[in-house]
Formats: C-alpha cells, sequence, structure tokens
C-alpha cells in the first residue's frame, strides 16, 4: 500500500461540481489500495474576494487578522470535499494547517515552515480516513495562525510528502504539465514527460507558474517526486525527479516569462564601501525581493545602480528608497514598471558555449531591446518592454527548435 499526496488548485475545486469531480478522483486512488492525503487551496477567486472585502473595512488590515482571515478560504474547500468524500461512501476527515501539524514562523502572509508534525494525520490514515489538509496555512509557536503566500498550497504538499515519506506528490491544476513554454504565447509548445529539480526550479522561479519555487525546493531538498498534471483529464503529466531522462535533448529545456517587473535605476550613488548595503537592507526587511542588480564602472568615485523589484513592490520599493538617497548622497531615482524578462533554461547549457549569442541573436532580429542581462549556470535571462514578451517568447521557442524537443 502506497502512501500519495495530492494537492488540488482553486481552478480544480472552483464550484461544487468541480469538488465532486475531485472527490472522484480521490476516491479511484483510494480505491487503488492507496492512502491518501490531499490539500486543497481555496475555491477559485476566494482568496481575492476576501482581501477585497478586508480592504473595504480597512485600508491598511492588521497582517495577523487578514492572515486569520484568508486561511478561511481553504476550511471551506477542505469540508466540503470531506463531505463529497462521505456521500460516495468514504470515510475522510478535514483538517487545518494546524491541526495537520505544520508549523511555521511568524512572517504573516509569507510565513516559512519550520517544521512538520503529521501525527494527526498518521492516525488518521490508520482508522481507514481520507485526510483532507487545508493548504496555505499553518501555526506559530504562539497557536497564531499564518499563511504561507501565493503558492503556498504547493508548498504545503510537498512538506507533508515529505514528512510522511510519501511515494509521491501529486499536484492537480488546469494545466496538463510543465511545457517548453506557455502555451497560451506557443501554440507549438510541448508538453515536457520528466524534467529535473534545477530547471523546474529556475522555469519557476523565472515566470513558468505551473508550481510554486519554494515547492520545487522542497521537493529536491528531500528527493520528493512531484508530478504535475490535470484534474480536468486523465492525460500523463510532468515528473520532475532527480534524474530526468538519459535520453539525448535539447539542451535548453523551456522558455520562461514574467511580466511582473519593475526597473530602479539611481543615479548618482558614491561609490565607497557600505552603500550597497544602504540600499538593500531596508529592502529586505520589507520582505521585498530584488532580481537583477548591475552598476555601472565607477566615474570619479560616482556611478549608476539599477536593480529589479516585482511591479507589485514598486510603490513599497520606491518609499523605501526615496529616504535612502538622500542618505547617501545620490542625485535622483528613475523608475519604469513597463517591463518584462525572458529566460532560457537548460542544464545541457553549462558547459557548451553559444547559447547566449544565439539568444540575443533571435531578439535582435525581432527588432527587440535588451534593457539588462542576468545569468546563472542554467539560465540566460534577459530584461526587455513588456509589449514584446509574446514575440521574444516565440522568436527563442523557434530558435531552439523546442517544437521538437
Amino acid at each position: 500500500m502506497a502512501l500519495i499526496v495530492q494537492k488540488y488548485g482553486g481552478s480544480s475545486v472552483a464550484d461544487s461540481e468541480k469538488i465532486k469531480n475531485v472527490a472522484g478522483r480521490i476516491a479511484k486512488a483510494k480505491d487503488e489500495g492507496n492512502q491518501v492525503v490531499v490539500v486543497v487551496s481555496a475555491m477559485g477567486d476566494t482568496t481575492d474576494e476576501l482581501i477585497r472585502m478586508a480592504q473595504q473595512v480597512s485600508e491598511q488590515p492588521d497582517e495577523r487578522e487578514l492572515d486569520v482571515l484568508l486561511s478561511t478560504g481553504e476550511l471551506i474547500s477542505s469540508t466540503l470535499l470531506a463531505m463529497a468524500l462521505e456521500s460516495l461512501g468514504y470515510k475522510a476527515v478535514s483538517l487545518t494547517g494546524a491541526q495537520a501539524g505544520i508549523q511555521t514562523d511568524s512572517s504573516y502572509s509569507r510565513a516559512r515552515i519550520l517544521c512538520v508534525d503529521p501525527q494527526r494525520i498518521v492516525a488518521e490514515l490508520e482508522k481507514g480516513n481520507i485526510v483532507i489538509v487545508a493548504g496555505f496555512q499553518g501555526v506559530t509557536q504562539d497557536m497564531d495562525i499564518t499563511t504561507l503566500g501565493r503558492g503556498g498550497s504547493d508548498t504545503t504538499a510537498v512538506a507533508l510528502a515529505a514528512s510522511l515519506n510519501a511515494e509521491v506528490c501529486q499536484i492537480y491544476t488546469d494545466v496538463e504539465g510543465v511545457y517548453t513554454a506557455d502555451p497560451r504565447l506557443v501554440s507549438e509548445a510541448t508538453k515536457l514527460k520528466q524534467i529535473d529539480y534545477e530547471e523546474m526550479l529556475e522555469l519557476a522561479s523565472y515566470g513558468a507558474k505551473v508550481i510554486h519555487p519554494r515547492a520545487v525546493e522542497l521537493g529536491q531538498l528531500y528527493n520528493m517526486p512531484i508530478l504535475v498534471a490535470s484534474s480536468f483529464s486523465d492525460s500523463p503529466g510532468t515528473l520532475i525527479c532527480k534524474e530526468a531522462s538519459m535520453e539525448v535533448r535539447n539542451k535548453v529545456r523551456g522558455i520562461a516569462h514574467d511580466t511582473n517587473v519593475a526597473k530602479i535605476t539611481i543615479i548618482g550613488v558614491p561609490d565607497h564601501p557600505g552603500i550597497a548595503a544602504a540600499i538593500f537592507e531596508p529592502l529586505a526587511r520589507a520582505n521585498i525581493s530584488v532580481d537583477t542588480i548591475v552598476q555601472n564602472a565607477s566615474i570619479g568615485n560616482i556611478t549608476d545602480l539599477t536593480f529589479t523589484v516585482a511591479q507589485s513592490d514598486l510603490v513599497k520599493a520606491m518609499s523605501i528608497v526615496g529616504p535612502v538617497i538622500k542618505s547617501i548622497g545620490a542625485k535622483r531615482c528613475v523608475t519604469d514598471s513597463t517591463l518584462a524578462k525572458v529566460s532560457i533554461v537548460g542544464t545541457g547549457m553549462q558547459n557548451t558555449p553559444g547559447y547566449a549569442a544565439r539568444m540575443f541573436r533571435a531578439l535582435y532580429e525581432q527588432g527587440i531591446n535588451i534593457q539588462l542581462i542576468t545569468t546563472s549556470e542554467i539560465r540566460i535571462t534577459c530584461i526587455i518592454a513588456e509589449d514584446r514578451i509574446k514575440d521574444a517568447v516565440q522568436a527563442l521557442h523557434k530558435a531552439f527548435e523546442l517544437e521538437i524537443a
């Protein structure tokens, strides 16, 4: 008897009929002789609706109270799913994140999982129950409810799978797997049968929305296989695992893109020790992630510093950067919120020259200007104008022949 963890996203449980459909899929897994633990997201757009409600009663909702409010979305879907399973004749029990033993730090709205004590889940499985866990949430040492941020249910599922030594963690969503590019932009995009953790982490971190990067990180850390598949069909999904196929394949595995990009340039920055820390430490304390960082060569001990943040963080970032500019004696600051990033990803690029040149040539032939470039061992990312992102993704997909990946 195998123990499997399944996760169903908000689109999979958006209404009562879809909840019944998910109950049928879970029942099938149980009938196949498996012990089944299920993690669910809130129904449809419930989380967004709860945020709107909070903002209607308070311009700046208290973070603790907001997390308590947002956690209720997953409680609704988990209890309804348990009821649907019971109506099919299966024993099921719903658990909150706290009841499931998910302990977190106290960073409201973006808490990190510290540990998982699955004792209650194990006890319920031993009773023959299907266990339905509310995703996206946990509890602090002081018993305060926290939420894990966007994509938190993916993280919940992989964390539970690791703590329970599950055979596999199955992430069910509204897409049939991981594609070489977003099929909405590239009709020739192909579904990958397998992809390794490192490549998937880069794709997820740089725009692929199919699974949250934190979930991939956990999967890699605990060597937990993750299957990404559709809850609306029986099509085979994509397996994220330690070793991808040994067959000869394209060294570029996929194209990722992200339109949630804003650029901040601080002009006339004094070039001496401590300046970078003075700029980036306040941003870190405000939980603002900085991506690409470029500093010009110093002339007369004066330089320009450019970095990118999420568009959604731009206003907050500027409220922090503004006072810093004055304190360090920089001249001024300019921003651009009309940007996007496009990336090519593949472990095969590590020791093979020419991929950067090929990427730049493909963008040049489309008349796409590159504003910034950032790289890792297996990724090359270009910051470009947001209105050219579709052209860029299509051009790169063709240039690297991913339609036959």
